[in-house]
């Protein structure tokens, strides 16, 4: 028997990413998760990503820290920014400056280490909040820059960035993840989930999850505080 490719998969603890884990795994990955513990607010979404990374016995799950709030600008790094509660024009203040810039670059790098080729990240464009690193053209434009700097692509050996959620509703990731028994209950969403990962049900992220659970018509196992 053959061994299984190996693959770098970005997991958050949220939804959308242990999707992304479900499918990667389903395809045949031996799967590596890695989560970035970077400053967020929401901090116990890395609990969740434990959770969701031992549900699926990835073959290894690390959390690096990358203190991404020593830089602030984002609502999700900087206390002095509030967490928007109404649907606002534009790119919203939860925007983290150069997050999957930064993320793709160590999943990038654990990847070339440890032989791995294949790269998934969550990423959606249909919905979500508007973040510019989420579109399809930038994922496109990392994968190239993956290829050309690094030992590995120089050498032929090219790199794949998977985005299996990107034009998917959030229904529809649902209604995916619930096929390939992806337990939604572990996961957390929320921008400012408490330290027991109650949510807020009012951020961008909780009303996106709302909807998409309503919308597959799916009973929503998430915990809210109100």
């Amino acid at each position: 028997m053959s061994e299984k490719p190996k693959a770098v998969i970005l997991i958050s603890g949220g939804l959308d990413s242990a999707t992304t884990l479900a499918i990667a795994q389903e395809q045949g990955y031996e799967c590596y998760a890695l989560s970035m513990d970077y400053g967020q607010r929401h901090r116990v979404e890395l609990k969740a990503a434990h959770w969701v990374a031992e549900s699926f016995g990835v073959t290894e799950h690390k959390i690096i820290n990358v203190g991404l709030d020593k830089l602030g600008g984002s609502a999700l790094t900087d206390n002095t920014i509030s967490v928007p509660e109404k649907l606002a024009e534009g790119i919203p203040t939860t925007y983290v400056p150069a997050r999957n810039t930064i993320f793709l670059s160590l999943a990038l790098g654990w990847a070339e280490i440890i032989g791995a080729r294949d790269l998934f990240i969550g990423v959606t464009a249909v919905d979500y909040s508007g973040y510019p690193d989420c579109r399809e053209i930038f994922i496109h434009a990392f994968e190239n820059v993956a290829n050309l700097g690094t030992k590995a692509g120089v050498g032929g050996c090219t790199f794949q960035i998977h985005t299996p959620l990107v034009k998917l509703s959030k229904a529809d990731i649902i209604r995916q993840g619930v096929r390939l028994g992806v337990d939604y209950g572990l996961t957390v969403s929320c921008y400012q989930a408490d330290d027991e990962g109650r949510a807020c049900g009012l951020c961008d992220s909780c009303r996106f999850r709302m909807q998409g659970f309503q919308e597959a018509g799916v009973t929503d196992p998430t915990r809210y505080r109100k």
